[in-house]
């Protein structure tokens, strides 16, 4: 069975598709077959990402490991049978058309709440929220004092969250795998950037999260999009020597995957 994962946060800026394109990549460059589904029906950063790194690759005469994405199939909800929800159905048709020829799937989320939002989260075995270093951000998951050192209680995404886990234990499914990711990190180590690390560890314990540790706010990944490239495709494409961000990013990447412990996945780069 495909292992699904889901990058999920109901607030829109923080780099959930530059996530999911970067874990999609790098599982497929490792020997994985990799799907991959986009349900910002909207913006579709991902589905984006992806075109171009296909344009890219057939314009430079490179063939790289690259995910298979596929969009959601348009349905006739009169041919559903009565109480069939069809936003669920439309993600159970990608998803099952997705698991026989793929070891993962990733499904990246639009940065708002939506019923596919809903409903992906109920399928995810790894759920990853990207979240920026800030406390308008920490806000989804938790509200907090005005200090910002004593949590209050949990906010609308840790409940949509909860209502998944709660879902899924009725189906008789294995928990949710959630791991928060502290993503677009200052190198400067300030009161507030300490302050959220604690209320993070705190809430980890608390409504139960891993905590993986994400990307540095770094240029080269608004330069990659626009080629549909990774940090793991530089050299592949003519870089021969990466600069020292480069070579920090992609240990940044590194140790993502290893603290996923996504099963069958050695991490080898």
């Amino acid at each position: 069975m495909a292992h699904i994962i889901v990058i999920g946060n109901e607030k829109g800026g923080a780099g959930k598709s530059t996530v999911s394109m970067h874990i999609a990549t790098a599982l497929a460059r490792l020997g994985h077959r990799v799907g991959a589904i986009d349900l910002d029906l909207r913006q579709k950063s991902l589905a984006r990402y992806l075109e171009n790194r296909r344009k890219h690759l057939d314009e430079v005469g490179v063939d790289l490991p690259t995910p298979s994405y596929m969009d959601l199939p348009e349905i006739d909800e009169a041919s559903l049978p009565p109480g069939e929800d069809p936003v669920a159905h439309r993600l159970t048709q990608a998803v099952t058309a997705l698991k026989p020829v793929s070891d993962f799937i990733i499904i990246d989320c639009p940065g708002s709440h939506t019923r596919l939002a809903e409903v992906a989260h109920a399928l995810a075995d790894t759920l990853v929220t990207p979240l920026n270093d800030s406390f308008v951000d920490f806000d989804l998951l938790a509200h907090i004092d005005s200090d910002g050192d004593r949590i209050i209680g949990p906010s609308v995404y840790s409940e949509m969250v909860w209502a998944a886990r709660q879902q899924r234990a009725q189906a008789g499914l294995p928990a949710i795998d959630w791991v928060v990711l502290r993503n677009r990190l200052g190198v400067q180590q300030m009161v507030n950037k300490m302050k959220i690390e604690r209320a993070i560890a705190a809430l980890s314990k608390r409504i139960g999260f891993r905590i993986a540790p994400g990307f540095s706010e770094r240029v080269v990944f608004r330069e990659l999009f626009p080629r549909g490239l990774t940090l793991l495709d530089l050299k592949d494409i003519g870089v021969r020597q990466l600069n020292i961000s480069n070579v920090a990013a992609r240990q940044e990447l590194r140790d993502l995957l290893k603290t996923l412990k996504l099963p069958g996945v050695e991490v080898k780069f």
